[in-house]
């Protein structure tokens, strides 16, 4: 019998799992099953399946991805700047250990080479076995899995630059800390082509905006253009997640050339997705 985690209660016949947001905000989930937990080297990995979310990913007791909303998260992050850049034939992933990304990025048939840069593989394990509505259990031969820290492997001197890097990376603790650091970010624009852009998740607007208007003047004062967007995603602190591109020349979508099979982003999102309500905006242009 697996071992109760002290996120995890038995109230009753119910197992409820609580995530807690900054010491500020609780919220609890109904658990049907805890299908899979264990140890990495680096965390605490968990596998619950939730009554609203179906399947979800729990890594040191913080949600990462749900089988029923983790494609939102996953479409906007690899769609949207695959879609601005008009031919990404490279394309590296740092994080992203439950594979989404990296999966709809194999949703491109120009692109050649997918770098996915994870720094625990019993992640990688974990979800393409137990989480296959996010990770398809991929298995695309065009997939390099690489499992090492992100912030060494982009300091390597390698003979090919990247199109489109995806910087999908946890929220800023533990050993994602250094993924929002300037010199990470220095290092990501030396990894990209003259024409390259990448992009990365830049947090909640309401509860981290901090680290949102970090991020988004790191970026500017590395790239010609900063661009940030928008997304709902039910099971992230405040609903609102923001993302930030930080591109070398591209910035316009381009939604007549979107075909792909997806369940959240169209047309219509790519062209809206970079308008951002006055509050954002004021956050941004202040500083």
């Amino acid at each position: 019998m697996m071992q109760i985690e002290e996120c995890l209660k038995k109230i009753g016949d119910d197992i409820w799992f609580t995530e807690v947001d900054r010491n500020n905000l609780k919220i609890d989930y109904r658990i049907k099953e805890i299908i899979y937990q264990g140890n990495s080297p680096i965390q605490q990995i968990m596998i619950l399946d939730s009554y609203d979310f179906g399947p979800m990913l729990v890594l040191d007791d913080a949600i990462q991805t749900t089988s029923n909303d983790g494609y939102i998260y996953n479409e906007m992050i690899a769609h949207v700047p695959l879609n601005i850049h008009p031919n990404p034939k490279n394309v590296l992933i740092i994080g992203g250990g439950d594979c989404g990304a990296a999966r709809e990025v194999t949703k491109y048939p120009n692109v050649e080479r997918i770098d996915m840069v994870e720094i625990d593989e019993m992640v990688v394990q974990t979800c393409r076995k137990y989480l296959p509505k996010v990770s398809g259990k991929l298995s695309d031969p065009r997939v390099n899995f690489i499992f090492e820290d992100g912030t060494a492997f982009v300091k390597e001197q390698r003979d090919y630059l990247y199109d489109v890097v995806i910087i999908d990376s946890s929220d800023p603790v533990g050993p994602a800390v250094k993924l929002f650091e300037l010199e990470f970010y220095k290092d990501i624009y030396s990894n990209l082509r003259e024409d390259g852009l990448m992009v990365c998740q830049s947090e909640s607007p309401i509860f981290y905006s901090e680290m949102m208007v970090k991020i988004h003047k790191n970026l500017n004062s590395l790239f010609p253009i900063v661009k940030t967007y928008m997304a709902t995603v039910p099971t992230y602190p405040g609903g609102f997640w923001t993302f930030t591109m930080g591109s070398k020349k591209y910035w316009k979508p381009n939604p007549e050339k979107f075909d792909k099979d997806t369940k959240y982003i169209n047309k219509e999102i790519l062209e809206s997705c970079f308008i951002l309500p006055k509050f954002i905006e004021k956050l941004l242009d202040d500083n």
